[in-house]
């Protein structure tokens, strides 16, 4: 079994195209089925957040795994093979461990070192588990890929700063605003992990007053209250925009919720309440923002494309360095675990196989010596026994350790060839221990 990444972000695809292979969370079970039933695809996860979509994946072969879940996205996104390629990253083997290893240490995020990413990642785990799409490789993979992003955080100061996609979006409007957001009105859309996030942000600011509104009403009741904001009908939408100079947009509708229309009567109720542009910062995908709002004059429109173009190609060098060297030494150490655990099969069918051949032996000599006793049985049994596991210990033992190193895949495939032995793949199926995760969620 090979480990495959197939991805797309905001480095690779522009938001259009995000929008058409973002995966709502209601539908992730929906592609992890359809990803286990390609032939070549045995486990599966499915990662979905506002700048990038990836399946991590184990598969058996490269070329007949990813023409699989190329497949699949492509069905997902209404597009071909040849338009959605152009977009797309490959990862396989080690490459594929060192890249999700990178998103889980956020060295791979819009804002590097950013924790959400690390709660988006349990999520999409947590999903797969329950789908059953999970079996012992992915596990593994994503149980250590946690672990690294809290090791990462933990030793290095890269998410000192606690930024994220939020504080950068905040960051960005607050240039635009003189004396930045401090007693500015802001609106939050949406009570999901993005919103609570960015409500959490604003009241640090001193963003004032500061509202909040969400389908469900409850939810945002519930957030409002935790930070003195107040909660505001959704379906008076132009009312609130009327009211703010500032709205952040982060809901998981398929739909666009600010509309030209929308937008448009907000702004004409805005005119005679207060001056200057309204910031829509639509963090999003599929965006909240209807595209055509943007060419309102009395509107400047932020959308995920517009935030990565703004942010400086480098991150945080020391810290992002340190935290590059832990995921190398990581990577190793997974992959030094990845051939010990491969050759465990073989070693097990190797002692099984000599299992057998005692067994036989001592049948054929209960046939041949019906005059021994039982005890005297037992102890030539035991006595056997004893023989083949001392002659089998050291040899065994050894290969382990050389089939961690690289290239120790050729000792598996030595020893089946030498005993003729078959080694049955490990099943998707395999029971999958309870989850190890980081506290807190994105």
């Amino acid at each position: 079994m090979n480990l495959l990444v197939v991805g797309a972000s905001y480095r690779t695809a522009p938001i259009t195209m995000l929008e058409r292979l973002a995966v709502a969370p209601t539908g992730l079970t929906r592609v992890l089925e359809r990803l286990l039933a390609q032939s070549r695809v045995a486990e599966a996860v499915v990662i979905s957040t506002c700048n990038r979509v990836e399946v991590y994946a184990a598969v058996n072969g490269f070329h007949g795994g990813l023409a699989d879940i190329s497949t699949v996205l492509g069905e997902h996104a209404g597009c071909d093979a040849r338009e959605l390629a152009s977009h797309l990253y490959v990862h396989y083997d080690a490459a594929a461990v060192e890249h999700v290893f990178r998103v889980a240490a956020g060295l791979d995020s819009m804002v590097v070192g950013e924790a959400q990413i690390l709660g988006q990642l349990r999520d999409a785990y947590r999903v797969a588990a329950e789908a059953d799409a999970v079996g012992r490789l992915l596990h593994e993979l994503m149980q250590q890929a946690l672990r690294v992003g809290k090791r990462v955080r933990a030793e290095t100061g890269i998410d000192s700063a606690g930024r994220s996609v939020v504080s950068a979006a905040l960051d960005l409007a607050a240039t635009h605003l003189n004396g930045g957001l401090a007693g500015r009105p802001v609106l939050v859309i949406g009570a999901g992990g993005m919103g609570s996030l960015a409500v959490s942000t604003l009241a640090r600011r001193g963003a004032s007053p500061l509202f909040v509104t969400n389908r469900s009403a409850d939810r945002a009741a519930r957030l409002a209250e935790s930070y003195h904001a107040e909660a505001l009908p959704f379906d008076g939408l132009s009312e609130a925009l009327a009211r703010v100079d500032v709205v952040v947009s982060a809901t998981a509708s398929t739909e666009p919720v600010l509309t030209r229309d929308v937008v448009a009567r907000a702004l004409e109720r805005r005119a005679a309440l207060r001056s200057g542009r309204l910031i829509l910062l639509d963090l999003a995908v599929p965006r909240d923002v209807e595209p055509s709002v943007a060419d309102l004059s009395e509107v400047l429109v932020v959308d995920i494309d517009g935030l990565a173009a703004s942010l400086p190609s480098t991150g945080i060098a020391v810290e992002s360095e340190t935290a590059r060297r832990i995921v190398a030494g990581e990577v190793e150490s997974f992959l030094n675990w990845l051939r010990s655990a491969e050759i465990a099969p073989t070693v097990a069918a190797l002692r099984a196989r000599a299992e057998d051949v005692v067994s036989a032996e001592l049948r054929r000599l209960a046939a041949r010596r019906p005059d021994l006793t039982d005890e005297q049985r037992a102890e030539v049994a035991r006595t056997v026994h004893r023989v083949v596991q001392r002659l089998l210990h050291s040899p065994t033992v050894r290969v382990r350790q050389l089939a961690a190193e690289p290239g120790g895949e050729q000792y598996a495939a030595l020893l089946r060839e030498l005993f003729d032995l078959e080694v049955p793949r490990p099943s998707a199926a395999d029971a999958v221990p309870e989850l190890d995760t980081p506290d807190g969620a994105a």
